[in-house]
């Protein structure tokens, strides 16, 4: 590919973000809009709205990105929670690190690999092939390899220091969140799976006798799961139907009323254990009932201590002599637990975890047809060989610029787009107990399924070397990385153009909600907002695509500097786009405390360890042994940093400190409210809706007074309050 090529690349991916941009500043002001981009404002408040006709309407302006570069880290947090705030920490490291290495490539790495060879004349720059500007330029032995040795000691070094002091601080910031948070349910419940079936008592009389005989002192109470699937529930609204059309047409001695009442004289509303004829009730009717409540119950309980520190020992100390028995958690916060799953026996999940493991990596090898075809689009002479009636097409000059440039990386965007349901889908079956377990780990399944398919398989298929020898010896693994990688810049670069740019643009606008919109106002002729403010942020989407785009970043930016300029540009649009969906789009409807910042710190270790390997079979080809000694140790020292992070960060975001719940313990005993979070525990993990009303007093006790809200009438799009 030439540099042309990737100026189409550029041109069309620039013009299409431009229009969106433009398109969405003018929209969002449109009242008919206000439920697709102010999700989340008409989900807190309810949001009014004028609809002046003016011309400021139809102007594009960039009020959106002001605001969200006004609004600091303490109203993201406020908004959106913790896990907000860590996500765009996220961004905010990649600008910094790639800030970094922009300068130091371009000022150091550039120049030595476009003069490397001097025998070489240089067209114009459009002209010029894009392996002029990668380190396959530089000639073997040359003495200006030390260059992009310093190059990736600065980026190692500066990635490592930024991290450590991220990590420190989202560290200080979950402990912070831990003892400064409303009262948290979650911090008192252990959910109790894999019970011990018995035919003398009940799962419930199981549990009360277990825990009042093991844990006397701390138990409290606790909270039946009941299978409640739809085919479940359909069950037993069929039967509770039968039973009062039975109880209708037997019953004979119905006494009158002077009010209006149900069937037999008691209200309507009522559903009580009818009497036999005798005017008892009947023992046998008991039965059934206390026989139909066991059967319904499934192995697994809500455990309620008295304490948080009680709660957090009786979750780590193994219960039973089997481990298979009696497993304890602690339990999710309320609008986070996944309640299907919980009625999963426990000794299916390590059937489903390998048969989820087994789905996915098959899944991977499926999807190298559609790698293996974006990947024939890049070689012309390929492509003209299996499809000889493209010969005349493709001999024009833009169309090839077109098909070389542009259309690989797009047709392996829309093959990715089923990758994340696939993997939530998977995550779920898996079994995991919470919303966010789930989300996290979809995120973990697709972060590893794009690194794989968009870098490994796309170099591996589309070099010289995409014969399967290239596995046959690990030692040889470097050297082939090195060979490939430079190769396959110039495609990387494009799909950072077309995935990174043009999906920010999408993102922003919101495409499907708002054809959505348009779809349910224009066609089916409804006006009303309520329905809108349900979307939650996708973490297992978004933290996947900024990691790739940061680990390309890393294991390209000395072979090829030309991609970090453009991965600048994303991640400097990507700071104003996601701050200005979290501020009014997203609802934040569970929160774990920060928990995806150690994927990001892996990953990025990840990135720069492969960066590193990648570069010392780089110097072994150009035979530069000085800058292969030197990147050992570099190598090694990476290795222990993320070692020393690991020990030193990781246990605070596993489990909670025994100091910190003491403490929070004892401040709440002295204030007084501890008798009435023990009064409220139950009703937070009630399972059915019926008991709503209840959490939602558990939720003004933990909350306590709240700031007034803005008054939401003067608030129109557009002009949102600050």
């Amino acid at each position: 590919m030439n540099v042309s090529a990737l100026l189409t690349s550029v041109g069309i991916n620039t013009g299409l973000c431009a229009v969106l941009l433009l398109l969405y500043s003018i929209l969002r002001k449109q009242p008919s809009n206000v439920n697709v981009y102010f999700g989340r404002r008409l989900a807190s408040m309810h949001l009014t709205h004028r609809d002046p006709l003016c011309l400021e309407r139809f102007v594009p302006s960039p009020s959106w990105m002001v605001k969200a570069w006004k609004t600091n880290e303490e109203e993201i947090l406020g908004i959106g929670g913790m896990d907000a705030v860590v996500f765009l920490r996220i961004v905010v490291f990649s600008i910094r690190i790639f800030s970094i290495a922009f300068v130091i490539c371009f000022l150091l790495v550039l120049p030595v690999n476009y003069y490397g060879k001097e025998q070489i004349h240089h067209k114009r720059i459009s002209s010029e092939q894009m392996e002029v500007f990668t380190i396959e330029n530089v000639k073997e032995g040359s003495r200006w390899l030390w260059t992009h040795c310093l190059a990736l000691y600065i980026i190692t070094c500066s990635a490592c220091i930024l991290l450590y002091y991220e990590y420190k601080s989202i560290s200080q910031m979950r402990l912070k969140h831990i003892t400064g948070s409303p009262i948290n349910p979650s911090h008192f419940t252990v959910l109790v799976r894999a019970l011990p079936w018995s035919s003398e008592e009940s799962y419930s009389d199981s549990v009360k006798r277990f825990f009042t005989n093991y844990h006397a002192s701390n138990y409290l109470s606790h909270q039946m799961v009941y299978r409640s699937g739809r085919v479940q529930k359909l069950m037993t609204d069929a039967e509770k139907m039968y039973m009062v059309i039975k109880a209708a047409s037997i019953e004979q001695n119905c006494k009158p009323s002077l009010k209006q009442h149900g069937l037999c004289g008691q209200p309507a509303d009522s559903f009580n254990i009818l009497p036999s004829e005798d005017g008892s009730v009947s023992g046998k009717s008991v039965v059934n009932m206390d026989m139909s409540k066991s059967t319904k119950e499934s192995a697994a309980a809500f455990v309620f201590f008295k304490t948080r520190y009680a709660a957090a020992v009786a979750a780590q100390v193994l219960q039973f002599s089997n481990p298979m028995l009696w497993v304890t958690n602690l339990a999710p916060e309320p609008h986070d637990v996944y309640w299907s799953n919980l009625c999963i026996p426990y000794k299916q999940l390590w059937i489903r975890k390998i048969g989820t493991l087994v789905a996915t990596i098959a899944f991977m090898f499926v999807f190298l047809i559609p790698v293996t075809f974006v990947q024939g689009l890049t070689q012309l002479d390929q492509l003209q060989q299996t499809f000889p009636f493209l010969r005349g097409l493709l001999k024009k000059k833009y169309m090839s610029q077109l098909v070389t440039g542009y259309l690989p990386s797009v047709v392996l965007i829309l093959a990715l787009y089923i990758v994340p349901p696939v993997m939530m889908l998977f995550s779920a079956v898996e079994g995991s107990i919470s919303r966010s377990g789930r989300k996290r780990s979809a995120c973990c399944k697709v972060l590893y399924f794009t690194i794989w398919n968009v870098f490994f398989v796309n170099v591996f298929t589309g070099s010289v070397i995409s014969q399967l020898n290239v596995f046959s010896s690990v030692k040889d693994i470097p050297t082939q990385l090195a060979k490939a990688v430079p190769r396959q810049v110039t495609f990387f670069t494009t799909y950072v153009l077309s995935s990174g740019w043009a999906s920010l643009a999408c993102e922003v606008m919101q495409i499907f909600t708002l054809f959505c919109n348009l779809f349910k106002r224009f066609v089916l002729k409804h006006k009303d907002d309520s329905s809108s403010g349900t979307l939650s942020f996708p973490y297992h989407t978004e933290v996947p695509r900024l990691l790739l785009f940061g680990f390309l970043g890393f294991t390209c930016s000395i072979l090829a500097p030309l991609i970090v300029p453009f991965l600048w540009v994303y991640f400097v649009l990507a700071y104003f786009v996601y701050r200005n969906q979290i501020l009014n789009v997203y609802v934040s409807k569970y929160e774990t405390g920060g928990r995806l910042w150690p994927i990001v710190h892996n990953t990025t270790i990840f990135s720069l360890a492969l960066s590193q390997i990648i570069a010392l079979g780089v110097f072994g080809i150009k035979r530069s042994p000085v800058a292969s000694g030197f990147t050992f140790p570099l190598i090694i020292c990476t290795l222990l940093f993320n070692e020393y992070c690991r020990q030193r960060f990781l246990p605070i975001f596993k489990s909670n400190a025994a100091e910190t719940l003491i403490e929070m313990d004892r401040k709440d005993e002295q204030s007084g409210k501890m008798e009435d979070i023990h009064r409220q525990l139950r009703a937070a993990y009630y399972q059915f809706t019926v008991a709503s009303h209840e959490l939602c007093k558990f939720e003004c006790l933990s909350h306590g007074a709240q700031k007034s809200s803005p008054d939401p009438k003067n608030v129109k799009p557009g002009n949102e309050p600050r």
